[in-house]
């Protein structure tokens, strides 16, 4: 709706409540009441136009400041294979091509200052951790949400994973896996935004001592709520989080730095050849975020990769 329109509607609004306001008040009421929906009106006609004309005055020439995450993430290891940023090569090995203008972030939290901070920026965060500070776009018209990736519509999906050295032994470690896994450990999972699943039953042993979990940022924030309600059902363990990335969560609980690490992509065949084990805490999206000024609302995956593997640098050449 053009700013024009806007203003008449609520101008008209205003009129009519004032109209009614006179019907049943004194003629003093009536002109205060007047008066307010008029400064109403125009506040609200103030806001539609600074909302048109921040969305009118971004410059889609502007050449596209690209935003990716460290190497060792797991949320960047999952987005380049998901894709196609990851190629293979004439030999057959999987080659990362982001392009080397990226910028890098080391964490969720990064990426998504980075591109509030910046309206020419782009990048992509687990979907749990979005919040209004950046815009998700859709990708191939679908919006990046729990229940699109649970049913498979939204393709940009991928697994927090708890891994263990083979299979736990540590009491403390069993009976919090347990936990994550019952009724009520995938049900905080579901309700932080994640996709957790049934559950299943679980009654705590109680053991006592500590245990150390590290790896993924972007399972951290989950684990943290993990944690935390562990902590009222079994007050005798203690758990320590440490946040790194997916790939230190995986060697730190094969050389034994974790007890449990965390990772946010598949499991690659050399870890588990080492004796990595995966349990899937939860399903997560990937999304593709922009600064709220962007007025682009939707981008294919051969769009995404173009992006990110330098092949479309400029905003206008999506349009």
């Amino acid at each position: 709706m053009k700013r024009t329109a806007v203003v008449a509607s609520v101008m008209a609004a205003a009129l009519a409540l004032s109209l009614a306001a006179c019907g049943n008040t004194t003629s003093s009421e009536a002109s205060s009441t007047a008066s307010e929906s008029t400064a109403s009106a125009a506040e609200t006609a103030e806001t539609a136009e600074s909302t048109e004309a921040a969305a009118t005055d971004f410059d889609a020439d502007q050449d596209i400041t690209v935003i990716t995450r460290e190497d060792g993430s797991g949320t960047r290891g999952a987005f380049i294979e998901l894709t196609g940023v990851e190629e293979k090569n004439d030999a057959g090995e999987k080659v990362d091509m982001t392009t080397e203008a990226a910028a890098t972030q080391n964490s969720t939290n990064g990426v998504m200052t980075a591109v509030a901070n910046d309206e020419t920026a782009v990048g992509y965060i687990s979907l749990g951790s979005l919040n209004d500070t950046v815009k998700a776009v859709t990708v191939g018209d679908v919006e990046a949400n729990a229940e699109n990736v649970s049913n498979g519509t939204y393709t940009l999906a991928r697994p927090f994973n708890i891994v263990t050295n083979g299979e736990a032994t540590d009491p403390v470690a069993v009976d919090f896996i347990a936990y994550c896994m019952s009724a009520d450990g995938q049900a905080l999972a579901t309700e932080e935004g994640y996709i957790g699943a049934e559950g299943a039953e679980y009654t705590s042993t109680q053991p006592s001592g500590s245990i150390t979990v590290g790896g993924s940022s972007s399972v951290s924030p989950l684990m943290e709520k993990l944690i935390e309600a562990y902590a009222a059902v079994n007050p005798n363990a203690t758990i320590e989080m440490l946040t790194t990335d997916s790939t230190t969560g995986v060697t730190g609980a094969l050389d034994g730095t974790y007890t449990i690490g965390m990772a946010s992509r598949e499991l690659k065949e050399e870890e588990t050849a080492e004796g990595a084990a995966a349990t899937v805490l939860a399903m997560d999206g990937i999304a593709v975020v922009v600064n709220p000024a962007n007025p682009i609302e939707n981008l294919t995956v051969d769009q995404i990769k173009s992006i990110y593997v330098g092949e479309t640098t400029v905003w206008s050449e999506l349009q």
